[in-house]
């Protein structure tokens, strides 16, 4: 992926070279990859544990709207976050109980879970938004350091915890192991039960903190917030190459994919190109590296 994405930023910055400027590349392209990395950092290890999260939209959504809320209600603003993190846990931990104990397909039970989020946001805010919240929230993402936003650094900081994780821990290794036969691995020894529980739950805690950064940066909690992300995600966390049947993946080629549906997003709209059009643009490359990694399965089982 990363000769496509710097082929492509070559292409589109000689076509219009505002796309290359630093307030382009900091304030519109790092910045909105960031928001969506935080989340895709946690989908990367459901794919390559063989699952999929179609709730985290709603998460982010409910994330940002329950600590707004708690600010509103004058709780201290550690608290606020902590409270809509632990939401996000809570909704990722029922996601994983239910598909461990109840052995339910993750795409159906997500997708309830994501309708049971999105409804309470609505019932609880009406479709308004929370607002106003004090400027010491707001200051969390709205202020830079060293010329970077602050959710910029948090998503590379989380990233290079999830790629240590990943690579260099026993839960990284056994996240792989169940996505690549669950039964081998429960036989070596993996308790699959609990790690499935552990990797919702992390992505749950993830989108609401992803909705969090938002609600700091708006200065409000949206009630919509969130919604249809999740397709974004997960074709970001497929372009970079992680298995849509589970076993194989990196936090790098997520990164990787991350920024480059960002890229896209944003150079199609400098070059004025409609939103209908990039809908469909996307959609074909997340098809493309379907079949790539179906393609890439059958080879090497053919080996």
């Amino acid at each position: 992926m990363i000769i496509p994405v710097l082929l492509f930023t070559v292409v589109v910055a000689f076509i219009n070279p505002t796309f290359i400027t630093k307030a382009n590349v900091i304030n519109n392209i790092l910045r909105s990859s960031s928001f969506s990395l935080i989340t895709a950092l946690g989908m990367t290890f459901v794919m390559i544990g063989g699952g999929i999260d179609l709730s985290v939209g709603s998460i982010m959504g409910l994330g940002g709207v329950v600590t707004g809320i708690s600010i509103q209600a004058n709780i201290p603003i550690p608290v606020s976050i902590l409270l809509g993190i632990l939401v996000g846990v809570i909704f990722g931990l029922i996601n994983g109980l239910a598909i461990v104990k109840f052995n339910l397909a993750p795409i159906m039970m997500t997708l309830g879970m994501q309708y049971v989020a999105r409804g309470i946001i609505y019932i609880v805010t009406q479709g308004a938004p929370v607002y106003p919240l004090p400027a010491e929230f707001q200051s969390i993402e709205q202020n830079s350091v060293l010329g970077m936003p602050t959710v910029c650094w948090f998503a590379l900081l989380l990233a290079v915890l999830m790629l240590f994780i990943q690579t260099q821990t026993r839960f990284g290794r056994a996240t792989y192991a169940i996505g690549g036969n669950p039964e081998s691995a429960r036989l070596s020894g993996i308790n699959v039960g609990i790690t499935k529980c552990v990797i919702y739950s992390m992505t749950g805690a993830f989108a609401a903190l992803a909705g969090i950064f938002m609600a700091s940066r708006l200065g409000s909690a949206q009630a919509g917030y969130g919604q249809g992300s999740e397709m974004m995600i997960i074709a970001a966390v497929v372009i970079g190459g992680t298995s849509t049947f589970g076993g194989s993946g990196t936090i790098l080629g997520t990164i990787i994919g991350v920024l480059f549906t960002n890229i896209l997003s944003n150079s199609m709209t400098l070059l004025k190109i409609s939103m209908y059009w990039q809908t469909l643009v996307i959609g074909l490359i997340l098809i493309l590296a379907v079949l790539l990694d179906g393609y890439k399965r059958k080879k090497s089982t053919a080996m």
